[in-house]
């Protein structure tokens, strides 16, 4: 799979004392999250991994990236990571996180702060609340959405509109069609 030039540490000339069969770190490392197809077998900016065949009750909570292919039962919140749900996870939990990416299945209430994706393979049953959505053609959503930026509360838009008013208040200078 590699030349005999690539599995040399950079630097090293052919004299050199390193076996023939060592690989650079980084090739290795690059080599260990990918399967034989060339996909990743995980998300590559995931800190932490949930593997198929590994089942979780109780309430995970965190706040770098999960990536999660096996079963998880409870509750998820990531406070400042990314979830992605792999094609053969099953979450049965309430979901809050700032990413959500959707490509197994989830049931329950799903959280995205800044976006929620449903890919293709992905399933969701129950509630889901971002302010943005990306559904792909095939996807399934059952249940409740709230997408959007929430509105402002009244308190909010009454302080804006009195800062709006007083710049309009004031009177024209000498230069304005007023005059």
């Amino acid at each position: 799979m590699w030349k005999k030039e690539d599995s040399k540490p950079q630097g090293a000339s052919d004299s050199s004392a390193a076996p023939a069969n060592s690989a650079p770190a980084s090739t290795a490392t690059h080599t260990s999250t990918h399967s034989t197809l060339g996909a990743p077998l995980v998300s590559p900016r995931a800190a932490a991994c949930i593997s198929q065949g590994i089942r979780i009750k109780g309430e995970v909570t965190g706040s770098e990236d999960l990536f999660v292919d096996g079963l998880v039962d409870g509750k998820l919140n990531l406070t400042n990571g990314s979830l992605t749900i792999g094609p053969n996870g099953c979450v049965k939990a309430d979901v809050n996180a700032r990413e959500v990416i959707v490509r197994g299945r989830i049931e329950g209430k799903v959280t995205g702060r800044d976006k929620v994706q449903l890919w293709s393979t992905g399933q969701v049953t129950g509630e889901v609340q971002t302010e943005r959505l990306a559904i792909e053609e095939g996807a399934l959503l059952r249940g409740k959405v709230e997408a959007g930026k929430l509105p402002v509360k009244a308190s909010e838009t009454k302080s804006a509109a009195a800062t709006n008013r007083s710049p309009e208040s004031m009177p024209f200078s000498s230069g304005t069609a007023a005059d």
